[in-house]
Parts: structure tokens; sequence; C-alpha cells
């Protein structure tokens, strides 16, 4: 885990109160403030690999399709069991059996038959492993499988968020105290918070089936976790 100082701040002073005419005075009771906004990034390593792969078959009907697309599906079922892929970590994403068909300017629409299509969804916790996890796949699965994408991700960021969170606090009560110094006013409580957090994920991968004895990499790369924080404080 890295963390990046100092952190990108934006800074917004609120005055409200400090420099009011004497016409309002007396009906302003709003009390003086300082708010500032300030950002904390904190850059860590995925732990977890998302996968997304279409398993899919063409045949004359769609009886020979679904039956030809399931055993695929149970293959690519297997093989990640197998792996130790638990099966809450295993998804459905979408299911389809349609006609497929071919246009020419001889014969026009042309049936080619019916294809069958199931897409799903698998997250790999054992980040390391996950080359050998689709290699594995592909193998069993055979020309009717397609990888759609693979993307690393943050799936435990508890530790990230926190870290992220004390730098963005720390830079914001730094430029808070730096304009009391300058307005030569004293920082009191705080009269409120408000968070902002995001991940910021890095780009899928994506990967096709080939024949290659070379193993799969997946590249992790890393994740940027931000937390942005509005404080104000009153002031004396």
């Amino acid at each position: 885990m890295k963390i990046k100082f100092p952190t990108t701040a934006l800074l917004i002073l609120s005055l409200t109160g400090l420099s009011i005419s004497p016409a309002s005075a007396a009906t302003d009771a709003s009390p003086k403030g300082i708010t500032v906004s300030a950002t904390g990034t904190v850059k860590v390593t995925p732990d977890t690999v998302r996968l997304s792969a279409t398993i899919s078959a063409l045949a004359p009907t769609n009886k020979e399709a679904l039956a030809k697309a399931n055993e695929s599906a149970n293959t690519f079922r297997t093989v990640l069991l197998a792996t130790k892929i638990a099966t809450k970590d295993i998804k459905t994403q979408s299911f389809s059996v349609s006609p497929e068909y071919n246009y020419t300017q001889d014969k026009g629409q042309v049936l080619l038959g019916y294809r069958a299509s199931q897409s799903s969804e698998v997250i790999i916790r054992d980040e390391k492993n996950a080359g050998p996890i689709i290699d594995a796949i592909i193998v069993a699965s055979g020309d009717g499988l397609v990888i759609n994408s693979v993307s690393p991700f943050v799936l435990e960021s508890t530790k990230a968020t926190t870290s992220a969170r004390t730098a963005a606090v720390k830079t914001a009560k730094t430029k808070a105290s730096a304009y009391a110094k300058l307005l030569a006013v004293k920082l009191g409580r705080v009269a409120y918070l408000n968070e902002n957090s995001s991940p910021v994920y890095t780009g899928p991968v994506y990967a096709m089936a080939k024949d290659s004895v070379a193993a799969t990499q997946i590249d992790l790369g890393q994740q940027e976790i931000t937390v942005t924080v509005e404080v104000r404080w009153n002031i004396g």
C-alpha cells in the first residue's frame, strides 16, 4: 500500500459573518466559519479479478443448440469448481436461444441455425492464479468460449479507504489552520463534515483464446482509492 502525499486539495473559503454590512449585522445570526475541501488518495494493488465469459453453440435446432451450450457450460463450471472458485462467485449474466441468419445479395436472408448463448461473471479471489485459471477454462471449453473481459479490482478496500480518509482530513485541517492564521482568527469546533469516497478502477484487460504454449499472465497494476471531505470549522 502506498499513500500519496501531499494530496490534491480544493479549497473553499467561507467567511460568513466576517464581512457584512451594518444594516444586516443585527439580523445575521449564522456562525462565522471556514470551510475547506480536501482529497486523500491511496494506491493499492488489486486483490481480486473479475472475469466475464460467454459460451455459445450453433446447431440446426434450438434444442440441439441448447444441449451443446449446456454441455460446454457444465464443463466451464466444473473447471471453475476444480480450481476452488466458490459457487457464490459464479453468476449467470445473460442467457438466450435465438435463430441466426446470414444475408447475401444472391439468396437474401438465410437461416444458419439456432444459437444458444450463456454469459457468466466469475470472481477470482486468488488473483495471482487468475492466468492459469483462465488457461484451464479455455482448454476445457474449446472454441465455443469467448473471454469478454478480465478486470482486476480491489475487493477489500477498508484499510485503503481509512488511510485515504486520514490523509484527506489531515490536509483539510492543515489548510484550514493556514487560513485561520492568515485571517488572525482561531479555529473552533467542527460544524460539519461531508465525505465522498470513490475507487478509481483500472480498465478491463481483454483476453482471447489462442493456440499458444505461453501461459496467460494477468497484470494487476494499481488502483486508486480516493476520499474527498468537506469540513467546516467555527471560528472565533
